[in-house]
């Protein structure tokens, strides 16, 4: 890979300055690892196998040194990603594939909440003699893919589930809160609003009072903790501001796959079968979008904007990259990952990483390195290599224009009466399973008798195309 004359120019400049005393250490530091000539030498590390299941999660502890996986084969897996070896691993106690994992703050390392497609959350404990005890923290009816920890906290932490609430948990205690249930916005009083079958949530590093989420629908919602009830009231469901392109107000066949904070409180919205959005706090459309007036919303700033990528088979999630958050990086259905300048939307980076679907990346919280995992079963590190790979291949163009065109041509299929029975019918089937279950069980309702019941309430795409129960080691696209 050839490299510009000014990228070797700015990094001897910078080494320069450090060793004159003109600059701190950490600021070079922090420079070089954002210079976009660093960012083009980004190149498959190495990988790290064990699972034997579809790898969903990937998280570094605060330390950097850890990595915590999730998986189809319900199990989490610690790896000492600098060696490629497994730590250690454990049965999480969940019934159905793994979508998230979290190491609480300040806790050694050694509380890690999850979430899966069973719809619970739970916390595994791992003990001084290394034995990992596992419960239940709570649960949604639908699976639940994004849990949220506050920052510094080791303690505190919310979800959110296909079945619209979002729930509030405190590891003092032994039970979760239903906080409110997120519904749809309504132009007449008239009609009940729908439930927004959540998919994403974050909270806002700089200010942690707020966090938002996004499911099925074109919005992005922002709340604020202190307004909530605590009992689940519908009057709790107020957002304090909401994000959405003007272009995509009244759209029908998009909802929020993923959502990203940056440090300084910039909002990354990646939309299912659309392209991904950058807000800043001004381009908000207040608590009440609907009643904005048609004149007004053509005033409203049109947000950067993310190309080339392809949304639509699994809920893929969206991350900032860099010291400063100078780069934004995606998944696509095309296995590839995509590395863009956040300033100007520039493609920096493109490189080929799952044979399928590269679902989520996780940067690391201090190195130019992330991990990445999707539909095949193992965890992949990426980082500035000796390579002379080129950034772009020569057939990105191809790449990127078959994803937009596979794009439009799913935007503009209609569903058939045939197909929506078959749904129906599928849907139909799903509800009298569940129901079955419910009374083949005994009569007394517990939390303990709850602990092996997966609900199947949660409906997506995915759901058509099996109509019985698979492998839980064979990966799933949902």
């Amino acid at each position: 890979m050839k490299t510009s004359f000014k990228e070797t120019r700015d990094g001897f400049t910078e080494i320069y300055r450090r060793e004159m005393g003109l600059s701190r250490p950490r600021d070079v530091t922090r420079r070089l690892s954002s210079s976009e000539g660093l960012v083009k030498q980004i190149d498959l590390h190495g990988k790290l196998n064990g699972h034997e299941g579809c790898v969903n999660a990937v998280e570094f502890n605060s330390t950097g040194d850890l990595l915590v996986s999730g998986s189809d084969d319900k199990h989490v897996i610690f790896w000492t990603w600098k060696t490629g070896s497994k730590l250690f691993s454990y049965p999480s106690g969940h019934f159905d594939n793994i979508f998230q994992t979290r190491i609480m703050p300040f806790t050694d390392d050694c509380k890690i909440v999850t979430s899966s497609a069973d719809g619970q959350v739970r916390l595994g404990q791992v003990s001084e003699d290394g034995q990992v005890d596992t419960k239940r923290l709570g649960k949604h009816q639908g699976r639940v893919y994004k849990l949220a920890v506050e920052p510094g906290s080791p303690y505190i932490l919310y979800s959110c589930g296909e079945d619209g609430f979002i729930q509030h948990f405190d590891l003092r205690s032994n039970s979760g809160t239903r906080l409110f249930y997120c519904s749809s916005f309504t132009e007449n009083s008239k009609q009940p609003p729908n439930s927004i079958r959540l998919n994403a949530m974050v909270i806002d590093p700089r200010n942690p009072v707020y966090f938002a989420v996004g499911g099925s629908d074109e919005y992005a919602r922002v709340y604020d903790i202190r307004k909530c009830k605590w009992d689940a009231s519908c009057s709790s469901d107020i957002p304090v501001n909401t994000f959405c392109p003007s272009r995509l107000i009244g759209s029908n066949n998009i909802h929020i796959t993923g959502l990203a904070y940056s440090s300084t409180s910039e909002l990354l919205v990646s939309y299912n079968d659309e392209l991904i959005y950058k807000f800043e706090k001004n381009m908000g459309l207040g608590s009440s979008p609907l009643s904005i007036p048609r004149e007004d919303l053509q005033k409203v700033e049109d947000p950067p904007v993310y190309t080339g990528h392809r949304n639509s088979q699994t809920v893929k999630g969206v991350s900032f990259f860099g010291p400063n958050d100078e780069y934004v990086l995606s998944g696509s259905d095309c296995g590839h990952i995509f590395v863009w300048k956040k300033k100007g939307g520039k493609l920096v980076r493109l490189m080929l990483g799952d044979r399928n679907i590269v679902n989520q990346l996780e940067p690391h919280p201090h190195l130019p390195m992330f991990a990445t995992c999707g539909i095949e079963r193992s965890v992949k590190l990426w980082a500035p290599m000796a390579s002379n790979v080129p950034p772009l291949p020569d057939n990105v163009e191809k790449i990127m224009e078959s994803n937009r065109q596979e794009r439009e041509d799913h935007s503009r299929i209609n569903l058939t009466p045939d197909v929506i029975m078959h749904v129906l019918r599928l849907q139909r089937r799903q509800t009298l399973a569940y129901i079955e279950r419910r009374y083949n069980r005994a009569d007394v309702e517990s939390d303990d008798e709850d602990e092996g019941e997966a609900y199947v309430l949660g409906f997506s795409d995915s759901d058509a195309s099996s109509e019985g129960g698979g492998n839980s080691r064979e990966c799933n696209i949902s």
